[in-house]
């Protein structure tokens, strides 16, 4: 392996890698060129974990539910209550997915490591304004819980009860 090679692998060790991952990865880059912030694996009140939870500058919310494969498309049979808590829902699966299997009602991006492409844009519907405040101050207060944990590991806090 030559010399600039290693160390492009050792810094950027994730684009060998298959599966969730770099979906993952490739979709949080696209929504930060798009104005989104984003949190992974978001807890909602109904007890349901948003794998992607992203907000612009005008409190705009989004929900994308990473896709590894067609079993796991498949056996996923709670997606559907991810509408009632963003403005607009989209899923992302990696290149060798079969789009035809996204419902077309729903958002579509096709993504690895390195970026996403919007295929389909989810269809809007807008969050009541009580339960968009909600969702922005959960939202903040766990982005703000995880920088925390990430400075001080050792604290150790009861969570939210927004």
């Amino acid at each position: 392996m030559s010399d600039d090679l290693a160390l492009l692998s050792a810094a950027d060790p994730l684009p060998s890698a298959g599966g969730a991952p770099p979906i993952f990865r490739g979709v949080r880059r696209a929504l930060a060129t798009r104005g989104y912030a984003s949190l992974t694996e978001f807890r909602l009140a109904s007890g349901r974990r948003a794998d992607i939870l992203a907000i612009d500058d005008t409190g705009g919310i989004l929900i994308v539910e990473v896709k590894s494969g067609v079993p796991d498309f498949r056996s996923d049979q709670k997606w559907q209550e991810y509408r009632d808590w963003c403005d607009a829902f989209y899923f992302a699966v990696d290149d060798g997915f079969p789009t035809e299997l996204i419902p077309e009602d729903c958002g579509l991006m096709v993504a690895d490591a390195y970026g996403a492409e919007v295929l389909r844009e989810a269809p809007a519907h807008k969050l009541a304004p009580a339960r968009r405040k909600t969702l922005l101050l959960r939202a903040a207060l766990t982005g703000a819980g995880r920088l925390h944990r990430i400075e001080d590991p050792m604290f150790t806090q009861a969570s939210p009860t927004v």
